[in-house]
Formats: structure tokens, C-alpha cells, sequence
């Protein structure tokens, strides 16, 4: 086999030219003028200029944890005083079973008792964080604190 022999396997085929006469004469299905209408006509997507409007979500990966960690369940003393009866234990578990708390807020949250109302009753505080008026008012009624 020779160079000269070599044929190829399908025609060749020309590229059409538009708009000279024949039957797609004139503007050739193109319209008449626009961007469209000229050679090498690209348009970009739309919606690549919704995408540049858009801010940028700086910061996202390196704080998204902060939305697993909730501040601490706030409880008051009135609360816990309605709730609980003379001698029992305020303690997560506690808040639980009176389904004061949720699952996922026992899970995951502190737990916080802070000083309003009065209390009269004596009970155990176990894994909780107490406030400043809240440890004085709890240990003036007969509380114990763990």
C-alpha cells in the first residue's frame, strides 16, 4: 500500500455556506441583525450572571459547628417549684422524664437555673449550672448542690 492508494472511509463533506442563494438564501433562518444573527454567536447562560450576584458564603465551613452547639436551657426557680416536689433531684434525667427538656436538648445543651421566684421546697441539684442568686435562694430553702 501506497500513500497515493489510501482513500478515506466516508466522503467529505463541505461545510454549508449560508446565505447564498439556494434554498436558505437571504438570512438563512437567522433573522435579520442581532447578535444571534452573527457569525460565532454565543450567549452566555443566564443563569451564570444569577450565580455572580449571589454573595460568597465566607467563613461557612470553618463555623458551622456552632449550629450543633446551643447555648444552656434556661429554667427559673418558679418553674422547677410548680414541677418538682419536696426532696427530689433536678438533674438533666430529671427534666427529661417531666418533659420539661427535649432528647436532643438533653443530649446536646447545659442545663442553667437562674434565680427568679422563690422556692420553698428542698431539692438536689446534680449536672447543672446554677446563677449567683439562684445557689443562694437554693441553700436558704434547704437545697444541696453537687
Amino acid at each position: 500500500m501506497q500513500l497515493h492508494n489510501i482513500k478515506p472511509s466516508h466522503k467529505s463533506k463541505k461545510k454549508k455556506r449560508v446565505a447564498r442563494g439556494g434554498k436558505r438564501g437571504g438570512y438563512s433562518g437567522r433573522g435579520s441583525k442581532g447578535q444571534k444573527s452573527r457569525a460565532g454567536a454565543k450567549i452566555r447562560p443566564a443563569i451564570r450572571d444569577l450565580i455572580v450576584k449571589f454573595p460568597k458564603q465566607r467563613g461557612r465551613a470553618k463555623h458551622s459547628f456552632k449550629s450543633l452547639v446551643k447555648k444552656a436551657v434556661v429554667f427559673n426557680l418558679k418553674d422547677l417549684e410548680k414541677n418538682f416536689k419536696n426532696g427530689e433531684i433536678v438533674s438533666p434525667a430529671t427534666l427529661l422524664k417531666k418533659k420539661l427538656i427535649t432528647g436532643k436538648e438533653s443530649a446536646i445543651s447545659k442545663i442553667k437555673i437562674l434565680g427568679e421566684g422563690a422556692i420553698s421546697k428542698k431539692l438536689a441539684f446534680h449536672n447543672v449550672l446554677l446563677s449567683k442568686s439562684a445557689r443562694v435562694k437554693i441553700e436558704k430553702a434547704g437545697g444541696t448542690i453537687k
